[in-house]
């Protein structure tokens, strides 16, 4: 596999989304909401009213807010994903690429860090809000820097790109064989089915801390290899240029 070929495939993706603003307006609105709305809330929470001391449980709401950004980033890489494969097909700009020596292995690379790069960029934007407005919110009450902390550096930096990488490859594989881009993201939104029962489970048996996380993300990664495989075997690009119209 030519990295730079995949590379190539990339930037292709990367040019191709500024050009569509709907897409853009969800990766830039989802984290900001996220890194606003969360610290909105724990600062009205932190106020003193004669309450429990703050530390005693504000961390465990911190935590799960900052898991947000983990099911971000299984949400937003499915609309580029499947865009980029069935959306392009109907914009017939996809035969062109298909036509090219490119091997399949290194058109799926490039579409995936197509998906995978903005995807990464916007959560980790989102998370150095978040983290800034949380410090500022909660530094009189803790005493301390609360972020950064482990918990969220496995977050930003393992979980989310893991999981992002399991969504794109999940969505490619869905877009490869339907032929409707709406369909196509129907499907793909069944992914966000797990992170919820993961972050249900985290509100009751699951903490979600440093190590869980961890031992999650080694699931996630299993997960995104086989997929990659299986994506493999189901982009039929023959079958995409002479038969599906």
């Amino acid at each position: 596999m030519r990295l730079s070929q995949a590379w190539v495939v990339a930037r292709h993706e990367l040019r191709q989304l500024r050009q569509r603003r709907g897409i853009l307006v969800g990766l830039i609105a989802f984290p900001v909401g996220v890194g606003l709305g969360f610290p909105a809330l724990v600062d009205l929470q932190l106020v003193p009213h004669g309450g429990p001391d703050p530390g005693s449980w504000a961390p465990m709401y911190l935590n799960a807010f900052a898991f947000w950004f983990v099911i971000g980033a299984a949400s937003l890489p499915t609309t580029i994903a499947s865009y980029s494969i069935v959306g392009e097909k109907v914009s017939k700009s996809l035969e062109p690429l298909l036509a090219t020596p490119t091997t399949d292995g290194e058109i799926l690379l490039g579409k995936a860090l197509g998906a995978l790069l903005p995807t990464l960029f916007a959560m980790w934007l989102g998370a150095a809000l978040y983290q800034g407005l949380i410090d500022v919110g909660t530094v009189g009450a803790f005493g301390y820097l609360y972020y950064p902390n482990w918990q969220m550096a496995v977050e930003l930096f393992v979980a989310a790109p893991l999981v992002a990488l399991v969504a794109i490859e999940a969505s490619v594989i869905i877009s490869s064989r339907v032929t409707d881009f709406r369909s196509a993201q129907q499907y793909a939104s069944v992914l966000l089915l797990p992170m919820i029962i993961i972050y249900v489970a985290a509100e009751i048996v699951l903490p979600l801390n440093a190590v869980n996380l961890l031992l999650l993300s080694g699931i996630f990664a299993l997960v995104a290899l086989a997929l990659y495989r299986v994506s493999l075997r189901a982009f039929r690009r023959d079958e995409i240029l002479t038969r599906w119209k």
